[in-house]
């Protein structure tokens, strides 16, 4: 279940390879993302090997590799969303894009909660695995948050340097 987006987001990338191209380094996000699905569809987000030892690191009372997944789920898309709509002149306005992929990305996390939710209520107990929040009654709402803050991070800290990438698309 947790690797099933990256398989989509692959065949929607294949589907759409002729008529739009992204920059190599939204290919390399989405790489790096696919990456930490995988790794979390390998042992479940709860159990990563590199969440506990972050978690014995800093003395945390659970493992947060679910809660960097959900930051990259913020972080990554967001840095897609901006590519296409600059290259497609989609909100020619940086500010109003800005404002505009942040929420929309925050409204697919939130569905992807809800995905979840309905998950766990199909299946019962065998949904614990797949939702992993490690007895966390605000997992839901700290897994939003978190895709919040990986979209504002990303636009913030990633825009330049994207920027010059979409330039060199263009020479």
């Amino acid at each position: 279940m947790e690797v099933v987006p990256a398989l989509i987001a692959l065949i929607i990338l294949a589907i759409t390879y002729r008529k739009f191209q992204f920059s190599n380094f939204i290919y390399g996000l989405i790489l790096f993302h696919s990456i930490v699905l995988m790794i979390g569809g390998h042992w479940t987000y709860a159990e990563v090997p590199l969440g506990y030892w972050i978690k014995e690191m800093f003395n945390f009372s659970r493992n947060h590799y679910d809660r960097f997944g959900h930051l990259m789920q913020g972080f990554v898309p967001a840095m897609v969303a901006r590519e296409l709509i600059i290259r497609k002149n989609i909100i020619p306005d940086r500010k109003w894009m800005s404002f505009f992929i942040v929420f929309t990305i925050l409204g697919f996390s939130a569905c992807y909660e809800f995905f979840e939710w309905g998950v766990s209520v199909l299946t019962g107990e065998a949904a614990d695995a797949f939702l992993g929040t490690q007895g966390d009654v605000w997992d839901t709402q700290w897994d939003m948050f978190m895709c919040l803050i990986g979209s504002i991070l990303a636009l913030l800290t990633m825009s330049d340097f994207h920027d010059k990438f979409l330039e060199n698309l263009n020479k």
